[in-house]
């Protein structure tokens, strides 16, 4: 990174002394480390909030009203843990998820990532939704100790989608052809440039079928239900907070202050400072306050087949 430092020195006529002023600019991005702010409570035991936000992928992602990109949503996490996975007087972690899920591979590392860091430090983890906690944002709060709601969120949508864009239509109407040379005939499998093959068909929906068997697999371990019940409740349909709790998806309802408090419970602490990690130049003082959401429909709608665990109305 390029840095120019400018130094402009004035001579005081009336002091006779000289004062100096450095000036730094940045000529490129640059991702400074995480800071840590207390939003709440006082004391040396900590509980972590951490936001999970918007769609969920591996990918790197622009907030909304800026193109500068940002790191995607698991490098992120996964910095956050680490910077509290270091941190002793963390004792607890509350996961504020709004979202509707995303990339079925970005849905599973993050509730590895997250049962990774509870078996590596012990820690407490609850978590919390916020609008919407569905589809592969629910996947990843099954690796929480408990999961709570406020009274208004939506979930579940437990299931696989496919999105393919089929242009072939367009092209022929337009008059375009595509030709491919490949080494075998479903080399080129969910190509937007024709249309399935009944066995092509048949195909992809093993895959989606072999996904939704380890979704609902996962669901029926973590909450301890059984599994012909859970494949009831996996037909893709979201759920109230009160018909998920009634369902056994989540253990409470609540507002995120109250999800905290038990979180600190849960942990067994009196006293504790709430605090979040977040980058120099955020706007985070106070619980409500919520990291960058990350949008990118983009992501879903790159070339070729994309396996989600997304709703998406």
């Amino acid at each position: 990174m390029k840095k120019i430092a400018l130094a402009g020195c004035a001579l005081a006529l009336l002091s006779f002394s000289t004062s100096c002023t450095v000036f730094k600019v940045s000529l490129g991005d640059e991702t400074l480390p995480l800071a840590e702010r207390v939003i709440s409570g006082e004391g040396r035991d900590k509980v972590l909030l951490l936001d999970i936000s918007g769609f969920i992928t591996s990918e790197d992602s622009s907030t909304l009203f800026s193109a500068k990109k940002k790191a995607g949503l698991l490098a992120q996490i996964r910095e956050e843990l680490d910077r509290a996975r270091s941190d002793k007087q963390v004792k607890a972690l509350v996961l504020r998820i709004n979202s509707p899920g995303g990339g079925v591979t970005a849905s599973d590392m993050l509730y590895h990532e997250i049962k990774k860091f509870k078996r590596d430090t012990g820690v407490t983890v609850l978590a919390h939704f916020m609008d919407t906690g569905a589809s592969g944002a629910y996947y990843l709060a099954l690796a929480a100790d408990k999961i709570t709601a406020q009274p208004t969120s939506v979930t579940g949508s437990i299931g696989v989608i496919l999105f393919r864009v089929d242009a072939s239509g367009l092209m022929q109407k337009i008059g375009v052809q595509s030709y491919e040379i490949s080494s075998g005939d479903k080399k080129s499998m969910g190509s937007p440039f024709r249309r399935f093959s009944p066995e092509e068909r048949e195909l992809f929906q093993n895959l989606v079928d072999s996904l939704q068997t380890r979704f609902v697999n996962t669901v029926a371990e973590e909450r301890k239900l059984p599994l012909d019940r859970v494949k009831k409740l996996a037909d893709g349909r979201i759920y109230t907070a009160s018909e998920a709790q009634s369902a056994g998806l989540i253990d409470g309802i609540g507002y995120l202050d109250e999800a905290i408090e038990q979180a600190k419970k849960m942990a067994g602490l009196g006293q504790a400072s709430v605090v979040t990690y977040f980058r120099p130049g955020e706007y985070r003082p106070n619980l409500y306050s919520m990291s960058f959401i990350n949008i990118d429909a983009g992501a879903m709608l790159q070339p070729g087949a994309a396996f989600m665990y997304l709703w998406w109305p």
